[in-house]
């Protein structure tokens, strides 16, 4: 039996899905120089992994992205807490209202960084624009289940968000 050949344009998938990878991860990171760079790294790795081009490279590209931002944001919040109590954040102020969207943002993605990693996946995805199917085979489910996981995931992460900040915080 012959190995079956596929034939992957690297190319052409860069091209028609670069721009939507980095948008994901933007949404994720809240820097879009930094998503960038993480797309291409998501990017690089699939170029290295050619089961990943064969079998699902959409979904695979979108769970390694989107995994890769929420390591950014990980490590982000270690190095700020690590500044904390360095003594080192230096801030600068700010407009009111450019704080008060700032602190929401910090908040959530706080909040993301705490959850199962699986549902702040879903969770991002689904608010980056995905449709439950390409949610689905981005995280390799059935297309019906999303719904249901996905309902979890904004249950666990609305709990999350009103013990961290209470009701007042969910109000705003």
């Amino acid at each position: 039996m012959q190995a079956r050949e596929t034939s992957f344009d690297f190319d052409d998938f860069f091209r028609a899905n670069y721009p939507r990878i980095a948008r994901a991860v933007a949404r994720v990171v809240g820097d879009r120089d930094r998503a960038e760079d993480i797309a291409v790294e998501a990017f690089w790795k699939l170029s290295r992994e050619p089961r990943a081009q064969a079998e699902n490279p959409g979904g695979w590209l979108y769970r390694t992205a989107v995994r890769l931002g929420l390591n950014e944001l990980r490590h982000a919040e270690r190095r700020r807490r690590y500044e904390r109590l360095a003594a080192i954040v230096r801030r600068v102020p700010t407009p009111e209202e450019h704080h008060a969207a700032a602190e929401e943002c910090r908040q959530v993605r706080t909040v993301l960084a705490l959850l199962d990693p699986r549902q702040a996946e879903m969770l991002l995805l689904r608010s980056s624009g995905l449709s439950y199917a390409e949610v689905g085979a981005a995280l390799e489910l059935n297309p019906a289940s999303v719904g249901t996981l996905l309902s979890r995931a904004q249950q666990s992460f609305r709990k999350e968000y009103l013990k961290r900040y209470g009701p007042q915080a969910a109000r705003q």
